[in-house]
């Protein structure tokens, strides 16, 4: 619409992003319909590359794949190796999702790859999202629950620095606590940082390589599935 005089030009402004992501909480909804017909509880597993997420998913699964049936979806731009990782190290079905460039997963990406994975035999699915600490905090994937991981070496100040993410999550593992003498990490100064931005946040300090913590997590975790 224009003006005559001095007044500016006005254009008519369309807000996509709102619309993507209101379209994207629609499907996420029907994402945990289906879960819950299905009786499956889906983790949705976010974090920096690098953290530890593969790791400590070996970890997790080996203890805990006894007590109930798991699967895994690996989300990645390119590559098998996550996935292959899995399946060599714990027995599980696992899949690879190639998001074709995308840095993150969103509710019809997961809801495509749920049917073609198939949810009969299993009780919980874990959803190893991109690594990136921005991205994947903006989209509802249509997970019961997302599990956060940051890792010693990364530093306390993350989430100051990625506020969005750390809203987000409803649990947080501290990984690689391991590490912590040699880096400059004070896990409570994390947790007070999160708390300030969510106050309903769950901590789990654990090292994946040693077992340390891994037991409360693994009973966090099954409390929830059961």
């Amino acid at each position: 619409m224009k003006f005559d005089g001095n007044k500016e030009e006005r254009v008519r402004v369309i807000k996509v992003k709102q619309s993507v992501l209101a379209n994207n909480d629609t499907r996420a909804e029907l994402v945990r319909a289906k879960l819950r017909e299905k009786h499956v509880f889906l983790i949705n597993l976010m974090s920096s590359p690098g953290s530890g997420k593969t790791t400590l998913l070996v970890r997790l699964i080996n203890s805990l794949k006894d007590k109930v049936r798991i699967g895994v979806i690996e989300a990645d731009m390119d590559a098998l190796v996550d996935a292959e990782t899995i399946q060599e190290k714990t027995g599980v079905k696992a899949m690879q999702l190639h998001t074709s460039g995308e840095c993150h997963l969103d509710a019809k990406m997961v809801d495509e790859a749920l049917d073609a994975f198939g949810l009969e035999d299993l009780d919980l699915v874990i959803l190893e999202n991109i690594g990136n600490l921005v991205c994947p905090a903006e989209f509802d994937t249509g997970a019961n629950m997302n599990l956060v991981l940051l890792s010693v070496p990364e530093g306390d100040d993350k989430p100051l620095k990625y506020p969005l993410m750390f809203t987000k999550g409803n649990a947080f593992v501290f990984t690689k606590m391991d590490a912590a003498p040699f880096f400059d990490f004070d896990h409570v100064k994390a947790e007070t940082a999160i708390k300030r931005l969510n106050e309903d946040a769950v901590f789990f300090p654990v090292s994946a390589k040693t077992g340390e913590g891994m037991g409360d997590l693994e009973n966090y975790i099954l409390s929830l599935v059961k």
